[in-house]
């Protein structure tokens, strides 16, 4: 087995090869380092929407012990991701699909995992190297925090998602996440979602605040995604809300935010993103 250093070194994008004329797997972190700011809402409306779009998308739920992808989306709670491990059970065995979208969930209060002495930034990046042909996107739903599982993973893939509140707490967190990506692993690059926030000029401040604090302390630059404006709904109905895709407002302010980040980051159509499946995010703005 690598060390980490040599895998980072082996999968970076740097050294990527574009295999039949297809374009690579994108791989993107959500990440944020402070819990409860909605990184997993955020993770599996990006990966399904994304799969709407015709993209074929996994999401793998990092979080090894306390996995919540599969709650939120009302699915029973089972502990395969324990036998993955183990070899019982193959990745197909595990992965829960639907349509373009795949979900790997991780294990909820496992003894064996709790008392394993595996890395499992090790185990997720040895997934993703195994399969990312077989997906156009491939999303982590990293731990809160700024552990060595969430560093690795987050300095491996291709593309940040940083989710921050305007909680000062959010902030700060997100700042020290960026800052030890970029001494630790030279990452000098991250995309900005603020999420929660209450008006245009909370926004905006937000934004300012952390981009200019990065980019004259870091010497980093901070792509700004946009932003989710807080959600008058109550707690038990807040996630058939945020992950439907119910022609709304909030709905079409997402596809124009992911659309946004899509357009740039793929550039001209290829031969797995067809012309039509291209449009899908405008038709779905309309």
């Amino acid at each position: 087995m690598h060390k980490t250093s040599e895998w980072l070194q082996s999968f970076s994008r740097d050294q990527a090869t574009i295999k039949s004329g297809l374009k690579p797997c994108t791989k993107i972190a959500i990440t944020g380092g402070k819990g409860g700011v909605g990184k997993t809402s955020v993770a599996l409306k990006t990966a399904q929407e994304l799969a709407r779009a015709g993209h074929n998308t996994l999401l793998i739920d990092c979080d090894s012990n306390l996995s919540n992808t599969a709650i939120k989306l009302g699915l029973p709670l089972d502990n395969k991701f324990e036998k993955l491990l183990s070899a019982e059970l193959s990745f197909d065995e595990c992965v829960i699909k639907a349509g373009h979208f795949h979900l790997l969930p991780a294990c909820n209060g496992s003894i064996e995992i709790f008392e394993s002495k595996l890395h499992f930034d090790e185990i997720i990046i040895d997934i993703m190297a195994a399969h990312e042909n077989e997906y156009d996107y491939i999303l982590l739903d990293c731990p809160a925090g700024v552990n060595r599982d969430t560093l690795t993973l987050s300095a491996y893939c291709d593309h940040r998602f940083v989710v921050v509140t305007p909680d000062k707490s959010s902030i700060t967190d997100s700042y020290s996440l960026i800052k030890l990506l970029s001494q630790r692993f030279g990452i000098k690059e991250n995309h900005l979602l603020v999420n929660m926030y209450q008006n245009e000029k909370q926004y905006q401040k937000v934004v300012m605040t952390l981009s200019e604090t990065v980019e004259n302390f870091l010497g980093c630059r901070t792509h700004i995604l946009g932003g989710v404006q807080k959600l008058d709904v109550s707690a038990e109905s807040f996630d058939t809300f945020f992950l439907s895709d119910t022609k709304n407002e909030f709905h079409k302010n997402f596809i124009k935010l992911l659309s946004g980040f899509t357009e740039k980051v793929n550039g001209p159509v290829t031969a797995r993103n067809s012309r039509r499946e291209h449009l899908a995010f405008e038709q779905d703005v309309h």
